[in-house]
């Protein structure tokens, strides 16, 4: 039988999700370019990146919103069994994209492709004020945690105290094993999977004294 050797108090396990329509996206993106010697894959490459930086442009996206790597070279290998073939030299140049232009989304990707982007790493929506939202989901899981211990206070006969400890939890964690048995305090809801927003999710555990005044 579980005996708790050092009672203290209550404890208890609030989270809640905050959801808001996305304002930004970010792109990933690579152009590669295999030819038969260094200088021919430096050059088919360094003319898809000028081609797909014209794109951006056209599409309203300034240079300063753009991060692009060097672009770096390696021998490209094909594999059929135990054998390897030489194909080429490979030059790589990889972007990563920030637009507030979501309707855009789409014929930008279109228009990549075309220009030569031929590897898109992942496309991601975001909200520039997450910070905001992340703290308003803290408070709502405060707020969860406290009523549900007071509403083991009042089903045990005792009243709650002072709040003695407050453990924030990583919201990676949520549902995970580690904090099963404590349940999610009733606050998360199916918007945690609602499609076309961002939700941002907190945690928190709380400690109570009793008041045995």
């Amino acid at each position: 039988m579980q005996m708790i050797e050092r009672p203290w108090g209550v404890t208890a396990y609030g989270a809640s999700s905050v959801k808001a329509m996305p304002d930004l996206v970010r792109a990933r993106f690579k152009v590669i370019r295999v030819e038969p010697t260094p200088s021919e894959a430096f050059a088919a490459a360094s003319e898809a990146v000028q081609a797909v930086r014209q794109t951006l442009r056209q599409h309203g996206i300034s240079d300063a919103a753009v991060e692009r790597s060097r672009l770096g070279l390696k021998s490209s290998w094909s594999y059929g069994g135990s054998e390897r073939k030489f194909v080429g030299y490979e030059c790589q140049a990889s972007f990563a994209v920030e637009s507030g232009a979501l309707d855009d989304v789409q014929p930008l990707l279109v228009d990549l492709v075309a220009a030569g982007a031929n590897e898109i790493d992942a496309v991601d929506f975001d909200v520039s004020g997450k910070g905001e939202l992340r703290a308003e989901a803290r408070r709502q899981a405060v707020g969860a945690a406290r009523r549900k211990a007071e509403l083991f206070a009042e089903a045990a006969g005792v009243r709650l105290g002072a709040v003695l400890h407050i453990d924030d939890v990583d919201p990676e964690q949520i549902g995970s094993g580690r904090y099963h048995g404590h349940g999610s305090g009733g606050e998360a809801s199916p918007e945690d999977l609602a499609p076309g927003h961002v939700v941002v999710s907190a945690a928190v555990i709380l400690g109570f004294s009793i008041n045995h005044d």
